[in-house]
């Protein structure tokens, strides 16, 4: 293992501070779909107190940056799960495998490492929790990700 690599990973493994996971986008990660950076000031001041495990669900269910907006078809997050809803990029394109992969490797993520809870990505289909794009217009929902972790009573948060 390259030495840096290393020492983040010895530093994460003894970390004494309760993991939270967050959506890799809110830490600065340039994972958004549409390739920007963001970067969000609670994120700093959670890293404080907590160990921060950023994961972004539509990277790990095989999605490249940048990659098309995508919203649920109808309802939410659980009922994507459930087959009962579709993940269609603007121009239509099918990429339901995608989201609910991640949201399993998210969930995967999160059991091995004990977090506390999650703070998530408001208005995405991957990660808001109350509030989800429909139609280009915010709408209350779940995303998929956020459905899936709460389903296995992982307490979720979402921030803008």
């Amino acid at each position: 293992m390259p030495e840096g690599i290393e020492f983040l990973y010895n530093y994460y493994m003894t970390s004494t501070k309760p993991k939270l996971l967050i959506s890799a986008c809110l830490t600065g990660e340039k994972c958004r779909y549409d390739g920007q950076i963001i970067y969000n000031r609670q994120a700093e001041l959670l890293a404080q107190n907590y160990t921060l495990v950023p994961v972004c669900p539509e990277m790990l269910g095989g999605l490249p940056v940048p990659r098309p907006a995508a919203e649920i078809e109808s309802g939410g997050g659980d009922d994507v799960i459930d087959g009962r809803s579709r993940v269609l990029t603007t121009s239509g394109d099918n990429v339901t495998e995608y989201f609910v992969r991640g949201a399993f490797k998210t969930l995967e993520i999160a059991q091995k490492n004990e977090i506390l809870g999650a703070i998530l990505k408001s208005k995405s289909p991957s990660c808001g929790v109350t509030t989800i794009n429909v139609k280009g217009q915010p709408s209350r929902g779940e995303g998929v990700t956020a459905a899936l972790l709460r389903r296995h009573k992982i307490n979720v948060e979402e921030i803008d």
